[in-house]
């Protein structure tokens, strides 16, 4: 019998919901939990519609108190990587995992090159959610740590996510 499905729920800094879908539990390794989305798969913002992914992905749930979540995707994707900066990821229960959405975002594209996204949402949510300044702090350093690991393809940030990649069914 298969492992059933981890809930993801990314919310808001006012506990609003943001992206949440059902992903098939991998496996862990010494990075964390490894899920994964076979292409044709379902995520869904807020009540939004639902979207369908053309490609697979998997997503790693790290170990420990880290402050970001991992996409990594293959192709046709736009980004080969895709990092949501976050506050500590919490599992609710076995099968449900929430974390808070801190809009930061870095990427790497399949040419190598990375950059940190939404820096502009994050100062307009600064305002708008009044974050404490220890989380925007946090939130800047985990995002300028996380670009020198993607940059420098420090693990889980180089072949990690590839071999997990593969074992979607």
């Amino acid at each position: 019998m298969a492992p059933a499905p981890v809930r993801v729920i990314y919310r808001k800094y006012d506990g609003s919901l943001h992206w949440h879908m059902r992903l098939a539990r991998l496996g862990e390794d010494e990075h964390g939990v490894w899920l994964g989305a076979p292409a044709g798969s379902q995520a869904q913002r807020g009540a939004e519609p639902a979207i369908t992914f053309d490609q697979a992905y998997v997503l790693l749930i790290p170990a420990g108190q880290a402050r970001w979540t991992l996409s990594c995707n293959a192709a046709p994707a736009w980004t080969e990587l895709y990092i949501d900066i976050t506050t500590p990821v919490r599992w609710t229960d076995q099968d449900t995992v929430e974390m808070i959405d801190m809009d930061l975002d870095v990427i790497r594209y399949f040419d190598g090159s990375a950059k940190i996204l939404d820096e502009d949402e994050f100062a307009e949510h600064q305002v708008r959610y009044r974050y404490p300044v220890a989380e925007i702090e946090a939130a800047e350093r985990t995002a300028a740590e996380v670009l020198r690991a993607v940059q420098q393809y420090q693990e889980p940030f180089a072949e990690a996510g590839r071999g997990w990649l593969t074992r979607i069914p």
